[in-house]
């Protein structure tokens, strides 16, 4: 029975999987293309008519209409470059508007490839090439104009600085939201990663008790049957039975494993029940080592809880199997509390890794993580019967 998704996962995903909030996913963001062509092409539809117009309709000198229209076409192309040049290209778009401003007709649209020059140069982060350029263009234009015997009036000087602060503004916001963006799709590839590892480590620990358990069992029941088969030929065929019904159940809980892993919705099967304990013990029982189980439940917990209960008990016997040498050992099952209570005690040699190293240590660390994500723990002690006890409590309604 695969254990409960972490809140931070929805369908098996962890939220903002594609790059960002709901609202901000890479579908809904502008292909590059788009925010480096689209610039160029409206400030080129904006400037290049009006400066053919304005040539034909005034009857400009063909030097003088070739200048305006070379300069309606400088600025917008310049926009190409601003990807990788964001400063020195708001500079030159800047010069240009300068010199449309001062040395054509005084008719036509404003110069909007400087708009989009700004907007782009603060949104990249050359907001002091931007600044510099636009205040030292507007200063020399003021200055220029009155020498040049250009009259403007108040109203319009003030229309334009307002403007050319409002194109700062928005470059600061289209800068300020790219950060936000960055950030949440660093959170995201940090939930995602995070997820991975949790996933990783379950399916881990999930393989390392089912095939550790598997093997010890079959281990034990193979040398059980070596040294029963001139003996007592019947045991020894109970022994192969048993290995035959483990390796089984140990492929069928392994092709499951590995089917979360292929499809990532395949259900661990068989669901692991304290129901199961019975065979369990039985499958480990020998003429050399026996099992006993208490069960004093009125009523089973939780799923949940179950199945971290049986996992721990079974690592627990595969830990005495494999470990201990002991010939005896109890689980019991009780509750208390409102908890689940399950212990496990031998007559064996003692823990031996207990301390983390080993196979056994990671026997006892996965033991403890199954309780510690239902809220539960694990206490590893001197057992009554000489050996070691292992003591498990987990939240009867507990979930994962």
């Amino acid at each position: 029975m695969p254990e409960s998704r972490s809140p931070e996962t929805w369908n098996g995903r962890p939220p903002w999987a594609g790059g960002g909030p709901p609202w901000a996913g890479p579908e809904r963001r502008p292909p590059a293309g788009f925010v480096l062509w689209a610039p160029v092409v409206i400030s080129l539809l904006v400037q290049l008519p009006a400066a053919i117009g304005i040539a034909f309709w005034l009857h400009l000198e063909p030097w003088q209409a070739a200048a305006q229209i070379a300069l309606a076409l400088a600025g917008p192309f310049a926009l190409l470059a601003s990807r990788r040049l964001p400063g020195p290209t708001v500079a030159f778009v800047s010069l240009a508007a300068l010199a449309d401003l001062l040395f054509t007709p005084d008719a036509g649209p404003p110069y909007l490839a400087l708009a989009f020059a700004i907007v782009l140069a603060v949104a990249r982060g050359a907001v002091v090439w931007a600044a510099v350029s636009v205040v030292t263009a507007w200063a020399a234009a003021l200055a220029l104009g009155s020498m040049l015997g250009l009259s403007w009036h108040p109203f319009r000087i003030a229309v334009t600085t307002l403007a050319l602060a409002a194109c700062f503004g928005i470059g600061w916001f289209v800068r300020s939201r790219r950060t936000r963006m960055a950030a949440y799709r660093a959170e995201a590839a940090r939930r995602r990663q995070t997820a991975e590892e949790r996933e990783r480590v379950r399916i881990a620990r999930e393989l390392h008790d089912v095939i550790g358990h598997a093997l010890s069992q079959i281990n034990v029941q193979a040398s059980v049957g070596l040294h029963l088969m001139d003996r007592d030929a019947e045991q020894a065929r109970t022994a192969l039975v048993n290995i035959k019904e483990t390796s089984k159940t140990a492929l069928d809980e392994v092709r499951s494993v590995l089917g979360v892993i292929r499809d990532g919705d395949a259900p661990l099967v068989p669901q692991a029940e304290l129901a199961e304990l019975p065979r369990l013990v039985q499958g480990l029982t020998t003429p050399g080592f026996a099992v006993e189980l208490d069960d004093r439940l009125a009523e089973p917990p939780g799923r949940a809880v179950q199945f971290a209960a049986y996992r721990i008990a079974q690592e627990a016997l595969t830990n005495v199997v494999r470990h201990a040498r002991a010939r005896r050992a109890v689980v019991v099952l009780e509750r208390d509390d409102g908890r689940l209570v399950v212990t496990v005690d031998d007559d064996g040699t003692g823990a031996g890794g207990a301390d983390g190293r080993g196979d056994e240590g990671r026997g006892i660390l996965g033991m403890r993580e199954r309780a510690a994500l239902l809220g539960g723990s694990v206490e590893l002690g001197a057992s009554p019967l000489g050996g070691t006890r292992v003591r498990a409590e987990l939240p009867w309604g507990g979930a994962a």
